[in-house]
């Protein structure tokens, strides 16, 4: 297989939001504060996603694909122009601003692959060095004092496909809000509305901050912001982000495929296992994370009397009171922690005490309030448990339906959340096969893969 180096910059140029007609006109300046919701993550590393297209025609040319994404691009940001702006933190503010003035644009790089690999990094049943999609991922201009936004990269395997990376700052976008603006993209790429950007969007973006209260009354925002400037000596803005350690040189990845077949498969298997009177999450989600949890810990082979903790994101605008709009704009997630013993997890129950941990998690939100506790899972205080040993976070989910990403060529063959391989996070998305299905993105070292696969096929039989 080529190595990485295959993957040669042809440009970087820069998109700015298309000038428009006085009603779809991009404002001249914008300036958005960070919420609570955004300080938690605030020097955390992008999330970098990675969407592989493969051209089944000849039709188009890759000046037509070039200019048609670039155009999409142009017009799309007419609608989310705080991305094409940049994080600072003003000494006249209490939290950090993300700023856009006309005139700031997105930083996007065409790349060209001469290697003959587009078929081997867009499978799913193969296992690819994590390495190996580093170059085809953009990087976030950053420095102390300012960081972009996003980043965006387009990498073309003449004859066979392109690929497009994005690279975007967890403090300005959660999931649900990166992937509306790429779907929103992908719709005016494919839409062609060269002319008329009104419609673009298929949900427009919700900027109002004031939606965002803190009934805690433990005056989130101001602690966090404190929590900040008290990190590495006082007063301190810094919003660079955060280098995490490299994965071991042997690292690969894959795509494991959980159906709707194998998902209720694990429901039954946890329900002969436990009374009626035991109210459990049996959901998608729960069962998915859950058996994935224990095959970690089995392949990682994990001293039986450590602590595991499995660490997900819930999303809460539908959770607050009153609850937020569904197109708002930013972060509104908090943290939630499963915890359960190894031993407990590797014994012949390990599903049902991981579903059961992950279930009492949920359980705790909804009796004592979504924002309960979410100061205690602010990223600072647990920075050192995101690569520690046994301790496994979720990236994305299956409800973003990110397979419905389609630019005009269809719709992705593959698509993978590459930061994982540095935070130690598995990724969950829709599967490109449909029907009610999971994929679940792992990065380990080879032989502790070869060993999580085998495991993962195992407990499902012959399905």
């Amino acid at each position: 297989m080529a190595q990485p180096d295959s993957v040669k910059m042809v440009e970087i140029c820069r998109v700015a939001p298309k000038p428009g007609s006085p009603d779809s006109a991009t404002p001249d300046q914008v300036s958005l504060s960070l919420t609570y919701f955004d300080m938690v993550w605030l020097r955390f590393p992008p999330v970098q996603r990675l969407y592989f297209f493969e051209l089944t025609s000849s039709s188009s040319t890759t000046d037509s694909i070039l200019a048609d994404l670039k155009t999409s691009l142009s017009l799309t940001l007419q609608h989310y122009a705080p991305l094409a702006g940049n994080l600072t933190w003003p000494q006249d503010s209490q939290t950090p601003i993300l700023s856009y003035v006309r005139g700031d644009a997105v930083s996007l790089t065409v790349a060209e692959s001469d290697a003959d690999n587009f078929d081997h990094l867009s499978s799913n049943s193969v296992f690819v060095e994590s390495k190996t999609y580093h170059p085809l991922v953009p990087k976030l201009e950053a420095s102390h004092e300012r960081v972009a936004a996003i980043a965006l990269q387009i990498t073309l395997f003449h004859g066979r496909g392109f690929a497009i990376g994005t690279a975007m700052h967890h403090a300005i976008l959660d999931g649900k809000t990166s992937t509306s603006f790429v779907k929103s993209w992908a719709h005016a790429c494919s839409s062609k509305h060269a002319e008329n950007g009104s419609h673009i969007s298929l949900l427009e973006p919700l900027y109002d901050r004031t939606i965002i209260h803190d009934p805690t009354g433990l005056g989130l925002e101001s602690t966090f912001s404190k929590e900040w400037q008290n990190l590495d000596g006082p007063n301190n803005r810094s919003v660079k982000l955060w280098e995490m350690e490299a994965p071991p040189a042997d690292s690969v990845r894959s795509i494991f495929e959980v159906t709707r077949a194998k998902i209720q498969t694990l429901r039954k298997m946890v329900l002969e296992k436990v009374s009626d009177s035991v109210l459990l999450h049996l959901s998608t989600f729960c069962l998915t994370c859950a058996y994935t949890w224990v095959c970690l810990v089995k392949a990682q082979e994990l001293e039986a009397e450590k602590i595991s903790i499995q660490i997900f994101s819930v999303d809460c605008r539908a959770r607050l009171d009153p609850p937020i709009p569904e197109n708002y704009f930013g972060n509104c997630l908090r943290g939630v922690l499963g915890v359960a013993k190894a031993k407990e997890l590797l014994a012949e129950d390990g599903l049902v005490v991981a579903v059961t941990a992950i279930s009492e998690a949920i359980k705790g939100l909804e009796k004592n309030g979504v924002l309960n506790g979410i100061d205690e899972l602010f990223v600072p205080r647990v920075k050192h448990l995101i690569q520690a040993e046994g301790v496994y976070s979720v990236a994305g989910s299956h409800r973003f339906q990110i397979y419905d990403t389609d630019f005009g060529w269809g719709r992705p063959k593959k698509v993978e959340v590459v930061s994982i391989d540095r935070t130690g996070a598995i990724s969950l998305s829709d599967s490109k096969n449909g029907g009610g299905g999971v994929e679940v993105g792992v990065v380990l070292q080879k032989d502790c893969m070869e060993a999580f696969a085998s495991l993962f096929a195992k407990g499902f039989g012959n399905q």
